[in-house]
């Protein structure tokens, strides 16, 4: 098995965390691969070889996916020469569906063996990307339980592998297992994704101008400039930014103010009360609003298929409605305990810690 060479794309920070993670799992089964792609900080840090970073491969939302077209194409011309040259025995796909699953087509016609590891949403919406997946994808690892009841209406057998979110709790908890926290901060969070930021934290701050006596903090990522965030709240004194330190401000903040994303699932995972909130371009809200399928945005909700933190959305996502929530959030101890209980049957529901391992496991007893 040695010398075996691997492909790994992952086009966004939530995807190089789960992809790092998976690349140190397969490190650990065979310490002599040759693992390759497309990812961030994390991956590459694992031992990854970056060739491309998710900075210039995150774009969100219909509208601003078709402005950016042009550059989006050709990085999936970059990524076919790149994987044609390097000749994997195996190509790893990590979420990030359009622009994977047309590489899982182009590695078909080379005869290169794909695993989509962390499915695209196909629950929420283009359920008709199934039928691409059973085409050109050899082996689905989800990390949902409802998405294998989901995959086998369409007779596509899947794997459920748990939660990889779980093992970077937990991984992060045992680190700082000594540590005594003190929980005195609000998080923001505004995204991982440029347009997310630009557009959230605008609000996010605003929220915290009526709340002087609180201090917020926002998770910055180092992938993008400092003054990408500062240039917002230069003027404000009860916030600050730390980068790359989401996991410790889950540990020292007794509340949070969640952009929809994995961060949703994450903040639970820290028993943080939380609500999520979003708001994108008009258009790309208007076009999104007609084809998902799913009641929640959040990651919470939708796997306990109910309510369990209030999502702010689009007209929604008012400071009036933010502020209102954060008070409750702050005050209201019997509506924090309720959210906290159902956290605990969240975790519950999504299983165990291993997730990479078996992930890694999977893949290097089927392909290799």
């Amino acid at each position: 098995m040695s010398n075996k060479k691997i492909y790994i794309i992952a086009g966004e920070a939530s995807g190089d965390v789960h992809g790092a993670n998976l690349v140190n799992a397969l490190f650990q089964l065979n310490p002599n691969l040759n693992i390759r792609g497309w990812g961030g900080d994390a991956m590459q840090n694992a031992g990854l070889h970056l060739e491309q970073h998710y900075r210039q491969t995150a774009f969100m939302g219909f509208w601003e996916v078709l402005k950016n077209l042009p550059t989006i194409l050709n990085l999936i011309k970059k990524a076919k020469e790149d994987i044609a040259h390097f000749n994997p025995d195996v190509l790893i796909l990590i979420d990030y569906p359009g622009f994977n699953l047309r590489i899982a087509k182009f590695a078909k016609t080379l005869g290169i063996k794909t695993v989509y590891y962390i499915s695209p949403k196909v629950w929420a919406w283009k359920s008709s990307r199934v039928k691409k997946i059973k085409a050109d994808v050899d082996k689905m690892l989800v990390i949902f339980p409802f998405e294998k009841q989901f995959y086998n209406k369409y007779n596509y057998t899947v794997d459920y592998v748990g939660n990889p979110l779980i093992d970077e709790v937990e991984k992060h908890k045992a680190l700082n297992a000594k540590a005594s926290y003190q929980k005195k901060y609000i998080a923001l969070l505004p995204g991982s994704r440029k347009q997310e930021i630009n557009k959230m934290l605008p609000v996010l701050l605003s929220v915290a101008q009526r709340f002087k006596n609180e201090q917020f903090v926002i998770a910055g990522l180092s992938s993008f400039s400092e003054n990408l965030y500062k240039q917002h709240f230069s003027h404000l004194p009860n916030v600050q930014l730390w980068l790359n330190k989401t996991q410790q401000i889950y540990q020292q903040s007794k509340a949070a103010i969640v952009t929809s994303g994995t961060a949703t699932l994450e903040a639970a995972l820290y028993n943080l009360p939380q609500m999520v909130v979003y708001k994108s371009s008009n258009i790309s809200y208007q076009i999104g609003k007609r084809v998902v399928k799913v009641k929640y945005i959040s990651l919470v909700n939708l796997v306990m298929d109910k309510p369990v933190v209030l999502e702010l959305i689009q007209n929604d996502c008012t400071v009036d409605k933010i502020s209102k929530e954060l008070y409750l959030l702050l005050e209201n101890e019997c509506y924090r305990n309720n959210m906290l209980k159902q956290y605990q049957l969240l975790h519950q529901k999504l299983g165990g810690a291993g997730a990479s391992q078996k992930a890694a496991k999977i893949i290097l007893n089927d392909f290799f």
